[in-house]
């Protein structure tokens, strides 16, 4: 990524800096690769909720996924219309429901019993019927994070798989919900195949349970999950997302009409964004250097949260220039607000500008106002 530096000088850091060039480029990937099988993305609101992003996303043609009233009204906000709109969430308020049907939105993915009854009840009230896809707990380790594993018994996450056949009478049984499809998540920043191979493989074991009951299916819905490369964001700027796709294409089998959903987040934005922030101070202690730089966990938490690395660039520096070895922090009063250690980058000075890469995803979205800090701005170019 070449970062646009003379238009950095009259912005106060820390912010958000997106690269609207690789993610309209990024954008383009995901519909080349769906062009010819009936794939529908949703992007994932939670990852960047940005007005910016959502305006890009919206002109690509992309569905949306939400998880809360808040991101329902977002993409309403940014021209989505409801039938683009998929809803997801374990805790769905009566008011976020009433929001949902008021839309006329595509689908709510139901993570429970109770939940769908609700959603039925207010349906009813409103005099509709809902669309409804069943979020199934596939019981899949996705080798990854354990705050970001969604598919295991233990998860608080959707229908274990021996309660499956008893909520699908309980929706057949309901007159204001329509059963259009079945719903997985497994989890996030997945950088393995098997555990898709292994989702495709699981989708197709119930679809054929399903059918030998007569239960007919519109959509399969298997989520998200496709990690990047945080390491190497310039070597793999845009995720592999035809052998992605290819993965569903080679193992789920569709019934003829049928439609595969995705809820992509991470990889759609992540790599187009960077958390740009200043150095305050280059400070020398008994056995370290540190660099201390204005931006904080409050504006990005995941490597305090995730212990997650983002790859740290001295972008004031001149090529070639020598290196030391750093610890990068921030000015937070905890301990846990530091962004790398031992890491290698040019002689850094106060004044230098530093980017965190890969923040497009759960960055600015997950700030905060931890020790009254305001929000990062964030700039598109």
């Amino acid at each position: 990524m070449i970062f646009p530096i003379d238009k950095f000088s009259s912005i106060s850091t820390p912010f958000y800096y997106y690269d609207t060039r690789l993610l309209r480029a990024t954008l383009a990937e995901i519909n080349r690769c769906t062009a010819s099988v009936p794939f529908k993305v949703h992007y994932a609101v939670k990852a960047n909720a940005n007005a910016d992003i959502l305006a890009i996303v919206r002109e690509a043609g992309l569905g949306i996924d939400c998880v809360s009233g808040g991101e329902l009204a977002a993409a309403l906000d940014a021209g989505f219309t409801g039938s683009q709109i998929a809803f997801a969430g374990v805790g769905k308020t009566d008011a976020e429901i009433e929001a949902g049907i008021e839309s006329d939105i595509f689908c709510f993915n139901v993570e429970s019993l109770p939940e769908m009854e609700v959603i039925n009840a207010i349906a009813a009230a409103k005099g509709k019927v809902a669309r409804i896809a069943i979020r199934v707990n596939p019981n899949i380790d996705a080798h990854t994070h354990k705050y970001i594993t969604t598919g295991l018994n233990e998860n608080k996450f959707g229908i274990n798989l021996p309660q499956l056949n008893e909520v699908v009478d309980a929706a057949l049984a309901m007159k204001n919900v329509e059963l259009i499809g079945l719903h997985f998540h497994i989890g996030s920043q997945i950088t393995e195949n098997e555990p898709f191979v292994m989702l495709c493989d699981k989708a197709n074991e119930l679809q054929d349970q399903l059918e030998a009951r007569g239960v007919k299916l519109s959509i399969i819905n298997v989520g998200g999950g496709l990690g990047i490369d945080y390491s190497n964001p310039d070597g793999a700027p845009i995720a592999n997302f035809e052998q992605y796709f290819g993965i569903f294409k080679q193992h789920l089998r569709l019934r003829p009409g049928q439609e595969l959903h995705f809820e992509l987040g991470r990889a759609v934005v992540a790599q187009c964004g960077s958390l740009i922030t200043r150095v305050t101070y280059v400070k020398t202690g008994i056995a370290k250097k540190f660099i201390i730089v204005d931006a904080g966990m409050s504006d990005l938490i995941r490597p305090a949260l995730y212990q997650a690395h983002h790859k740290i660039e001295n972008i004031s520096a001149p090529a070639g220039a020598p290196t030391d070895t750093y610890d990068v922090v921030g000015p937070i009063c905890e301990s846990s607000d530091c962004f790398g250690t031992n890491e290698v980058l040019p002689t850094t000075r106060r004044g230098d500008l530093i980017a965190l890469r890969s923040a497009g995803a759960y960055g600015e979205i997950m700030a905060s106002r931890y020790n009254c800090r305001k929000f990062p701005a964030s700039v598109a170019l």
